[in-house]
């Protein structure tokens, strides 16, 4: 992966780039960046009220919580952000296009840029969902391990996006094509429904979705208490290292004529 590590990051630049972009895209609206953080706590606040308030909707002795809307919020979280993460991140180089036929700036930069800013939202709502949760449920002593698992979301999020940037570049059909697989992987994951209600036969499906062992180690913090599996760790671990290499790939066979295709 020696091309992929060899690309230079100008940090100044970066930093100076997400900060433009996390307030260029609420530009103009009245209560400005603070949606960023109103939508996606509408959404937590609307699971809570319709089913553990409303229908008082519960899981059963065998689920990881009583609570319908506590379980579906820990999952739902983390998988909006990687779906705004991947939705922003896949059309970053097309949007970036006039500059980088102008400039020789590492495209890198702009899918970075679009991830990062999609990463101020996520991060601190997670923050303030542990903290409830922790007042729910009394369960604190494995909140330590959060950050390393928000770290690896991050980077196969960028990662995902990245690789999808190359390929929107290439074929503008890989917007549409992404919009249906994003839809669809909400079902091949553990956030709408937990991992027991699956065939023990069929539980490996869910694993195609990058998204489930990081799920599956959100419910296992916040609501048991409990420190993720190994197997949920190197499963995390084995996409990382896979969509690396194909990332590597991407950017050794587009190297020429990324710029063209802008």
């Amino acid at each position: 992966m020696a091309s992929f590590r060899a690309i230079p990051i100008p940090w100044p630049l970066l930093g100076a780039m997400v900060k433009r972009e996390f307030q260029s895209r609420y530009a103009g609206s009245v209560l400005g960046v603070y949606w960023a953080f109103i939508q996606p706590f509408l959404t937590v606040a609307v699971y809570f009220l319709v089913f553990d308030i409303v229908f008082s909707m519960r899981m059963g002795d065998n689920g990881p919580t009583q609570r319908v809307g506590t379980y579906l919020v820990v999952g739902a979280l983390p998988w909006l952000a990687f779906c705004e993460s991947l939705s922003r991140g896949s059309t970053s180089l097309v949007e970036a296009g006039n500059i980088l036929q102008k400039n020789a700036l590492p495209p890198m930069l702009f899918v970075l840029r679009s991830v990062l800013a999609s990463g101020l939202t996520f991060v601190p709502m997670m923050g303030l969902l542990a903290i409830l949760y922790v007042l729910l449920t009394g369960h604190w002593e494995t909140l330590w391990v959060m950050p390393f698992v928000i770290l690896l979301q991050w980077f196969i999020s960028y990662l995902c996006a990245h690789i999808l940037a190359i390929l929107t570049a290439a074929s503008r059909d890989t917007t549409q094509l992404l919009s249906f697989v994003l839809s669809l992987g909400i079902y091949i994951s553990p956030v709408l429904f937990p991992l027991s209600l699956i065939p023990e036969d069929w539980r490996w499906l869910l694993f195609i979705n990058p998204m489930t062992s990081l799920v599956m180690s959100y419910q296992a913090i916040l609501l048991s208490g409990e420190l993720p599996d190994l197997h949920l760790w190197g499963a995390g671990f084995i996409w990382l290292m896979l969509l690396a290499c194909v990332l590597n790939v991407l950017i050794k066979r587009s190297h020429e004529e990324l710029v063209d295709w802008l």
